[in-house]
């Protein structure tokens, strides 16, 4: 086994050497804007007529790639290709399977900027994001690796004079796998590669608004020499392909990251079984959060400040970790409302391919026109005290905005926006901050922010989220140190990047020899 696990290094971005590394990186990509995608089912690359285009955020006019369009035909054959190849990978031995995810790393870590430039310009994501969320994927892959060939050691039993006992995990099949745009490398490789190391085979369906960086990983997993079959690459319509993935007898599991409808529906589909199919479908589910950081009235007010903005308005807000509520204790909330609008009206946003850039677009149309209606849904609902207008017209800009003396239960306080836009509600006591904090039907992230060890205390017990953060920003988790996964509507609390998550897609089984 390897050396233990640490966690890859941030890029500096304060030394001019690795802006002007990224200045390259962001040429070498914009070199190959416009190519064409297609799909790859078994090692088999196939172009179709139907073909969506994958645009850049920032820049309407800007094709990142042409990607072919998978339909229920080919969706069926990636089917049974990945049910095949099954048959043989699951045979391999785990560390053979670990060894693909090692090389995967090295190389990514070789060529970080490469792929953080492709999220900059597909994604939107700026400098300093798109570099932590490379780093992110470098982590799931390292630390996977480790974690399968930790599962394939012997496992405790109590011993038995009599009978010789073993207990190992086998894989589950044929995976579905339904990664996010918001996390497009990270996300997408850790539930990928997840699925792959346990013995797994996958059907890989990339986010439709950013498929190009998912086809940037599947040349990576190929140039590793990882067999045809074992990873395919189908991007098509989430209506038509995925519910015929999520459906057929043959998908072993789903493991999905995405909206709350979306996970739902998902849930619903795969509960049902169809005929020909001999198993109980297991779905592995993340469906966001309405995350709030809790301000008691003996806190750090400028750590406070500094941790809203911070988790609030990072990669626009387009994080389900995202901090949307702002609960602040009556005695101090004029002014951690004042230091965050203070800090918040600072940030620039301009095209993240800049290197002065704090804040770049939000994905595509359809969430920018939705966040733009949550605004005006706020305007009502509260005071408007920065923000809530648009930039650049050229790309999906929008202003960092915050409400203030927004109640608990307005719907900007309850639905997901996923967009730079915070509510701030008053409590009148840290119990009522604890209170409204839970007063949603997610439970993904949150933290508090206080001195007083005993209201610390009290959210350690009462605060009901799967991933808690004390006098800390609520996004940023850190594989390996943060497993990551939520209560309530917020998904199956699967811990990614924990060492439970590997155990989702595997079945343990027993052997017991009599003597």
């Amino acid at each position: 086994m390897r050396t233990e696990f640490k966690n890859e290094a941030f890029v500096n971005f304060k030394e001019e050497r690795n802006h002007e590394l990224y200045e390259q990186a962001l040429k070498k990509a914009e070199a190959e804007l416009g190519k064409e995608y297609p799909l790859i089912i078994g090692g088999e690359r196939i172009t179709t007529d139907r073909t969506a285009l994958s645009i850049n955020p920032a820049n309407h006019s800007q094709v990142i790639g042409i990607v072919s369009q998978a339909d229920a035909q080919l969706a069926e054959q990636a089917i049974q290709v990945a049910a095949a190849t099954f048959e043989t990978w699951k045979r391999t031995d785990p560390n053979e399977r670990a060894r693909y995810l090692y090389r995967a790393a090295a190389i990514l870590r070789r060529r970080k900027h490469e792929f953080s430039a492709i999220m900059t310009f597909e994604a939107g994501k700026t400098r300093v994001e798109a570099d932590v969320e490379t780093a992110e994927a470098i982590d799931f892959l390292e630390f996977y690796a480790r974690e399968m060939q930790r599962l394939s050691l012997p496992q405790p039993l109590t011993a038995s004079a009599e009978e010789e006992n073993e207990l190992y995990y086998i894989p589950l099949g044929v995976g579905v796998v339904i990664p996010p745009w918001n996390f497009p490398l990270a996300i997408m490789a850790g539930m990928t590669t997840a699925a792959l190391v346990t013995g797994n085979t996958v059907v890989l369906k990339p986010a439709s608004t950013t498929p190009v960086i998912a086809a940037k990983f599947m040349a990576l997993l190929e140039e590793v020499g990882l067999p045809p079959g074992v990873v395919n690459y189908l991007p098509g319509p989430g209506g038509e392909v995925g519910d015929y993935l999520v459906d057929h007898p043959l998908t072993r599991f789903i493991s999905f990251t995405g909206s709350r409808d979306v996970g739902l529906r998902i849930n619903e589909r795969a509960a049902k079984a169809n005929p020909g199919q001999k198993w109980i479908k297991r779905v592995v589910a993340e469906m966001g959060g309405k995350d709030a950081i809790v301000v008691d009235s003996e806190a750090d007010l400028d750590l406070a400040a500094d941790m809203i903005t911070m988790s609030a308005f990072g990669f626009s807000g387009q994080k389900c970790s995202a901090c949307s509520r702002a609960i602040i204790h009556e005695d101090v909330y004029d002014t951690v409302l004042e230091r965050v609008v203070e800090r918040a009206s600072q940030l620039k946003m301009t095209n993240p391919a800049h290197a002065d850039a704090n804040l770049g677009p939000v994905i595509d149309e359809k969430a920018y026109n939705k966040i733009l209606e949550y605004i005006e849904i706020g305007k009502e609902e509260g005071r408007l005290v920065l923000g809530g207008s648009t930039g650049d017209s050229n790309g999906y800009f929008i202003e960092p905005t915050i409400f203030a003396d927004v109640a608990a239960d307005a719907r900007i306080s309850q639905e997901e926006i996923f967009g730079p836009v915070v509510a701030f509600t008053k409590a009148a006591s840290f119990d009522e901050a604890i209170q409204i904090a839970n007063g949603t039907d997610y439970g993904l992230t949150g933290a508090v922010i206080s001195r007083n060890g005993a209201n610390l205390e009290k959210a350690r017990r009462e605060y009901h989220v799967g991933n808690l953060y004390f006098n800390r920003k609520c996004t940023g988790a850190l594989v390996g140190t943060h497993p990551f996964g939520g209560f309530n509507m917020s998904g199956t609390d699967s811990k990614a990047g924990g060492r439970d998550y590997l155990l989702l897609f595997t079945q343990g089984k027993l052997v017991s020899d009599r003597f």
